[in-house]
């Protein structure tokens, strides 16, 4: 197994942290983990993307052209990702700001409103964690109780209290995958 991921939106949208849970929940169910993020100076407002390889093999370059999935958070990401989506895999996004939706015909595309899912939880910091959920449902490369574990290793210990609500949005997110 060898799954190549790309996570792309604006900085502040969480895309790095979704990025290294999965690589960490990778570590705690054994895999070979790749992690590597790539932002602009601009940190919160430009562009940010991260790209992470969970494999059961070694791993021999983290650099890559094309990809097994996308997730993708703004339009900017989608114009630059949606053609290095490799035939057959999966994009993922959230409609909300994007003006033009994905087209090809040779991937899954799979819509997810995490905005919206995030307002009816009633907190926008779970926004993330909904698109990490819909990204666990449509291609189950580390189980869900590793990526809970990857959120106690990544967030800070003073934010542990927030991994239940974290976990809960994981779940939504599940769930607002169609099958």
């Amino acid at each position: 197994m060898k799954e190549e991921i790309v996570i792309a939106g604006f900085g502040g949208q969480g895309v790095l942290s979704m990025g290294k849970i999965l690589a960490y929940a990778g570590l705690m169910d054994g895999l070979e983990v790749s992690w590597m993020p790539s932002y602009g100076p601009e940190q919160r407002g430009g562009t940010a993307n991260v790209t992470v390889i969970l494999s059961d093999a070694l791993i021999s370059s983290p650099v890559l052209d094309t990809y097994d999935t996308a997730v993708i958070l703004n339009q900017q990401s989608l114009d630059k990702f949606e053609s290095r989506v490799k035939p057959g895999g999966t994009l993922i996004y959230d409609p909300y700001g994007i003006h033009r939706a994905p087209e090809r015909a040779d991937i899954r595309i799979v819509p997810v409103d995490a905005m919206e899912a995030a307002i009816e939880m009633k907190n926008s910091k779970t926004y993330n964690m909904i698109l990490l959920g819909a990204l666990l449902a449509c291609r189950p490369v580390v189980e869900l109780d590793a990526v809970i574990r990857g959120l106690k290793k990544t967030l800070p210990e003073r934010h542990h209290h927030l991994i239940p609500l974290n976990e809960q949005a994981l779940r939504k997110g599940m769930s607002l995958v169609e099958k």
